[in-house]
């Protein structure tokens, strides 16, 4: 844990080492130990992984993000490790909820679920608005939507959420 106490914040993230397998590494259920990841940088590692490091740190969950899940969060090792994802309908591409994880002063773990929005409701087609508005004006061709780099820079897409909360009552949380 001093390792990543000392890494400097705000810093690049190097192609090996610590502060890439932080970010990189994912929980794989058919994997025994450590393996190679599909995503061609860091490694992924089994549920006894994750039970040893929680048991040498004495923490009770592991609460990791950077790696697209259905359903926005997603439970590894018997609850012990949770990927958040909070972005919805990540890059137009995964048709997947986002999640935000609340914990309260008991450590009871919570989340709240953003699905995607229907996209049929974010855009009016131009003819209509334009019919509404101004009868005799031409329509306008519809921007193409932003690439999954240009996202970032745009505001986020509307999203409805509910809450869903799961009996964990860690005594202490580990958030990688």
């Amino acid at each position: 844990m001093e390792q990543i106490r000392r890494i400097m914040r705000p810093t690049d993230v190097p192609d090996q080492g610590l502060l890439c397998d932080l970010l990189w590494s994912d929980p794989d259920k058919d994997t025994a130990g450590w393996g190679e990841n599909d995503r061609g940088v860091s490694f992924t590692f089994g549920t006894e992984v994750v039970g040893k490091f929680l048991s040498k740190h004495e923490f009770d969950l592991i609460c990791r993000a950077h790696q697209v899940v259905e359903d926005g969060y997603e439970f590894f090792a018997k609850r012990q490790l949770v990927t958040l994802f909070s972005a919805p309908n990540y890059c137009g591409e995964f048709d997947n909820a986002g999640a935000l994880m609340s914990v309260d002063e008991t450590l009871m773990c919570s989340f709240q679920i953003l699905k995607p929005a229907d996209k049929r409701k974010l855009f009016v087609s131009p003819q209509r608005h334009m019919s509404q508005t101004k009868p005799k004006a031409k329509p306008t061709r519809r921007p193409e939507p932003p690439t999954c780099m240009e996202s970032r820079h745009q505001p986020p897409r509307p999203a409805y959420g509910h809450r869903v909360s799961h009996n964990i009552t860690p005594t202490s949380l580990c958030v990688v």
